[in-house]
């Protein structure tokens, strides 16, 4: 959508987006871009996300719960009561053959109307699957859809950590890692495939929608994607690659760093933070004042709310 106005992100008559061409500097580093809520896997509402994150010495910060922007409002108010700067955004399933693919989605507009119907899509997807999931555990095990409900929030994206966190309150397992580990397992009985978009239409749906599209922690585990379809996804619009991530490793994080380099491509660093659900704590990566700034000039479809 080049050419056209950002859609402002409507939280209240006092807070309200600046259009881009207001200063897109305007912003204070550090910034995180990637944290979620209990509106997706997060274990605090947005507003104590915002709140985290500032603790922790971030000053711009984005809500990027997955597939959805039920949490957007409520950070941003509560991110400029802080002083800080939010982004809104969001982390886009997609799939590769057996592979989850993660597409960061920042200042997108959720109302473009092919965006808005396959997240729509995603998280009927979501519902359903975690329904099939707990049908098929309680077989085996006392647990019912009402314990999974209880660990989720009005408009929340369910998904398997609401399962995982079910399993705990009930005493199945101990944590979230062991149920992943186990009952949750992709290899096991129980588990149902979440439809999601190739990476290619993934992509293309966030650029269509005035965001712009980075691939969340792209050299984990299972590698580097293949090199034809990363550069179909280029073709598409993709941005850039979020190089700071500690599940990020060799020799696939220095292949993308060179990459990057070549192509003159956005580098973010995020904490991928989701308060009790992981490890990772708000700040532990961040990504670079001008990269923040590259972001915001791409974007045509929302605008970041500044404090």
């Amino acid at each position: 959508m080049p050419g056209t106005s950002p859609r402002p992100l409507h939280t209240s008559p006092e807070r309200r987006a600046e259009p881009r061409g207001a200063s897109a500097r305007r912003f204070e580093g550090p910034s995180d871009l990637h944290l979620h809520s209990a509106n997706s896997d997060g274990t605090q509402p947005p507003a104590e996300v915002m709140a985290a994150a500032h603790r922790h010495g971030v000053r711009t910060a984005a809500l990027t719960d997955h597939d959805t922007t039920s949490g957007w409002a409520e950070a941003a108010e509560a991110a400029a009561s802080l002083g800080m700067t939010f982004l809104p955004g969001m982390e886009l399933s997609a799939r590769h053959e057996w592979r989850s693919v993660h597409v960061l989605a920042y200042l997108p507009d959720p109302d473009e109307p092919a965006f808005r119907a396959e997240t729509a899509r995603i998280r009927a997807s979501r519902l359903d699957r975690a329904r099939l999931m707990a049908d098929r555990i309680a077989r085996d095990y006392d647990l019912v859809w009402d314990d999974i409900l209880e660990q989720t929030s009005d408009g929340a994206t369910v998904g398997r950590p609401h399962i995982a966190d079910a399993l705990v309150a009930r005493g199945l397992v101990r944590d979230r890692a062991e149920a992943f580990a186990g009952i949750l397992s992709p290899r096991g009985d129980y588990y149902v495939a979440l439809y999601a978009p190739d990476p290619v239409t993934a992509v293309g749906l966030v650029a269509r929608a005035g965001g712009v599209p980075v691939i969340a922690h792209p050299a984990g585990r299972a590698g580097l994607l293949p090199s034809g379809l990363l550069e179909r996804m280029l073709d598409a619009g993709l941005a850039g690659f979020e190089l700071g991530h500690r599940e990020n490793r060799d020799p696939a994080l220095t292949t993308l760093r060179e990459l990057c380099r070549e192509r003159d491509l956005i580098v973010t660093g995020s904490s991928d933070y989701h308060g009790l659900g992981k490890p990772n704590q708000p700040g532990e990566n961040t990504t670079s004042d001008e990269m923040v700034a590259r972001i915001i000039a791409r974007a045509t479809g929302s605008a970041p709310v500044y404090p």
